[in-house]
């Protein structure tokens, strides 16, 4: 049976829909299609057949055109599913739904509280803007054949207007447990951070934290503008980072070896409090203790496992303790990495995922 994946935004070898669903789904017998629009061209990948659509410049462009482009493609298929990625295909979406198709809408983040952290647009039209995108996305889901979301928190937002809304969790998927493990631990007084970089993912407070304290912090990652880059290499805490610029996943593996801790010191902005973060599940992975934001979902996480130790992430001082008190005992940190390496082998590995979202297809399709 023939389903399609739609995104114009995301790359066609992103981890979620590309190396878990699509392969998951080739496994399982489906003739899988992948609709991507990013200029690269057609591809066959295994099981998956990579469909291009073409990339425009700017985000304006793409969020008015690509939608159509994307509509012509996706018809011409004639898939039995259309499962897709992105908030600005809902219209398409609705329009392949109401052409008989089933539709399943996959939101990777809680959209609304993500445009109240949208600080390139102005304070007073995130409001207006959050509110009016919540109301259609709430109309839209009433309609769609299922909702799949990356957390749990986002899957109980559309329980109340779909009964079909499962949260399909992005745990590593086991080669990823494999290529991550990283023991020993690092011998240094050296912590990590792998990401993009930017305030409101922490990088000021945990630069300037290390002002205070004897350690290395390696970042390796893509900064979110060069004036934010400009912003913290002139801070003083710099002088303790040791930047690896934007890593393959094999040197994303030399790093964490090289660490004894993972960082996650992200701010309380709505889209971030109820997230689910993949880095958490790659520290614990890798078998690092995770040094992490003081948000009740991720205190409760990090507790249940005993992975590692929570800290407020807009207080520098707080987590230069955090961070110095871990390093000051290595033998507690192993042992919070090993408990945390142990919890994703039990509990958080894609596998138990993709059942659901395979139970999910044979459900929707009948």
């Amino acid at each position: 049976m023939r389903v399609a994946h739609l995104t114009t935004v995301h790359a066609r070898r992103d981890v979620r829909i590309f190396h878990k669903e699509c392969e998951s789904l080739a496994a399982a017998g489906y003739d899988v299609h992948l609709l991507v629009a990013d200029g690269s061209g057609a591809e066959q990948i295994g099981g998956i057949t990579i469909h291009d659509i073409g990339a425009v410049q700017g985000r304006i462009r793409r969020m008015c055109l690509q939608p159509w482009r994307m509509l012509r493609a996706a018809r011409q298929l004639k898939a039995s599913l259309y499962h897709f990625h992105d908030p600005e295909l809902i219209p398409v979406a609705l329009l392949l739904r109401w052409g008989g198709a089933e539709v399943v809408y996959d939101s990777h983040e809680d959209v609304p509280r993500a445009v109240m952290s949208k600080h390139w647009i102005r304070p007073w039209l995130r409001h207006v803007v959050a509110r009016t995108f919540e109301l259609f996305e709430n109309f839209a889901a009433r309609r769609f054949s299922a909702i799949v979301t990356a957390t749990p928190h986002i899957a109980r937002r559309f329980a109340k207007f779909n009964a079909r809304s499962i949260d399909i969790n992005n745990y590593p998927m086991q080669t990823e447990l494999l290529e991550s493990r990283c023991e020993p631990m690092g011998d240094g007084r050296a912590v990590c951070y792998v990401g993009g970089i930017g305030k409101i993912r922490g990088a000021i407070e945990m630069i300037s934290a290390f002002e205070q304290i004897d350690a290395t912090l390696i970042m390796a990652g893509a900064f979110e503008s060069a004036s934010t880059e400009a912003e913290l290499r002139r801070l003083p805490g710099w002088s303790k980072v040791d930047y690896r610029g934007v890593v393959s996943r094999s040197q994303v593996r030399e790093i964490m070896a090289n660490s004894r801790a993972g960082l996650l010191f992200f701010h309380p902005e709505p889209n971030h409090v109820d997230a689910q973060p993949n880095k958490m599940f790659e520290y614990m992975s890798a078998g690092l203790p995770v040094l992490a934001s003081d948000f009740p979902l991720w205190r409760l996480l990090l507790e249940e496992a005993g992975a590692g130790v929570c800290a407020d992430p807009l207080d520098a001082t707080a987590i230069a303790r955090t961070v110095g008190a871990l390093l000051d005992d290595p033998v507690k940190g192993r042992a919070m990495g090993a408990l945390g390496r142990a919890a994703v082998l039990e509990r958080y590995q894609w596998a138990h995922e993709e059942r659901k979202l395979q139970s999910l297809y044979e459900v929707v399709l009948g």
